[in-house]
């Protein structure tokens, strides 16, 4: 590392200046990451705390499954319920309202929900009563209620039973409610009343019970296909953080191309004196690893401290998916790159330290 550790010390400025790159395209990574998981939270954060193995919607003659076309009618369910291997088949109503407090309407996502559907974090806030409803964190926030408050949705009346859970469906916050109230409600909103979907438990030939009701039957991550929203958010801001990955690499790889050829003399004179290739390889990599630290490290608490304050006002996602996981891909990403240069080290002529080219 001699030849690295000169380069830092007498180099500071342009050495700097990659570290400044290096921790600023880290902040936009960990940026769009965390924003990138706070988005798809309140996309999908209710359908990931059903019950259940398996979420059952219909499988329609065109297109694919869908929670916003979905509807299973009795005749269906029961089936399901019926079929060997399935323990329990929970019905669930989805859909999408407007509740109202103290004047103050907002839009919500309607969850008709029994109060046996199991242990989950939609399950836990299922109401008792017809005439109670249980509001998510953030429905309970934008509405300004607490329990004992009274919500009115579709002209009716209801007593808020529990606040609990950050539910939140199709970037709006969930609000539960009693199967018979749900459906009572997606009729006066223009609704059939049919569940949307089914969650299932058991140890079932899923695939054959789904071809034979006419629905398909998924796992909790698979079905988030079914939302409309969610692939193409997901799409864009995954796309984003790839290309600025892409970015890192280049940056990198290049600034040590040149760096790496500007030292090709050093090099080919530590090679005359014997010095393996492999020491030098190490040296260039090390130098490259110094670098990506002190620009990742800075980076790195520049997300923790920008998305502490952006969680305040945005819906951002700070855990070590969204901080850690993209530091180390730069890391990587970064040293792929500065491997490309050492084509100069790997075939550097100790010749050319004698002058056997003048």
């Amino acid at each position: 590392m001699f030849v690295a550790w000169r380069d830092l010390r007498f180099a500071r400025g342009r050495f700097a200046l990659i570290a400044a790159v290096v921790a600023l395209i880290t902040l936009l990574v960990g940026f769009l990451a965390g924003l990138s998981g706070g988005l798809a939270s309140q996309n999908v954060s209710a359908v990931l705390a059903l019950p259940g193995d398996r979420i059952v919607l219909e499988d329609p003659d065109k297109g694919e499954p869908s929670f916003s076309e979905s509807s299973l009618d009795k005749a269906t369910i029961e089936a399901w319920r019926k079929a060997d291997g399935v323990d329990a088949a929970v019905p669930i109503g989805i859909g999408q309202g407007r509740a109202t407090h103290e004047g103050q309407p907002i839009a919500v996502a309607l969850f008709g929900v029994p109060t046996d559907a199991g242990s989950s974090g939609v399950g836990d806030l299922a109401p008792h009563k017809a005439d109670e409803i249980g509001l998510s964190a953030g429905a309970a926030d934008q509405l300004e209620a607490k329990k004992g408050d009274k919500i009115t949705i579709a002209e009716k009346t209801y007593t808020v039973a529990e606040v609990s859970g950050d539910l939140w469906y199709s970037h709006t916050p969930v609000v539960t409610m009693t199967p018979d109230a749900w459906e009572a409600t997606d009729k006066a909103l223009g609704g059939t009343g049919e569940a949307t979907a089914l969650v299932v438990s058991g140890d079932a030939d899923w695939k054959a019970i789904a071809k034979d009701t006419g629905t398909v039957a998924d796992g909790h991550i698979a079905s988030l296909s079914a939302l409309e929203t969610f692939k193409s958010e997901i799409g864009s801001l995954g796309l984003m953080i790839a290309m600025l990955f892409g970015v890192s690499a280049l940056v990198v790889g290049a600034f040590f191309t040149v760096w790496t050829m500007q030292r090709a003399g050093d090099i080919a004179v530590l090679k005359a004196l014997g010095a393996s290739t492999a020491s030098l390889v190490r040296d260039a990599l090390g130098q490259a690893l110094i670098v990506l630290v002190v620009g990742i490290g800075v980076g790195l608490i520049a997300v923790i401290g920008f998305g502490t304050l952006a969680s305040q006002a945005l819906p951002f996602l700070l855990n070590p998916w969204t901080t850690l996981a993209p530091a180390l891909a730069m890391a990587v990403l970064g040293l792929a790159g500065a491997a490309f240069a050492l084509r100069t080290v790997t075939h550097a002529d100790p010749l050319t330290a004698l002058g056997s080219n003048r």
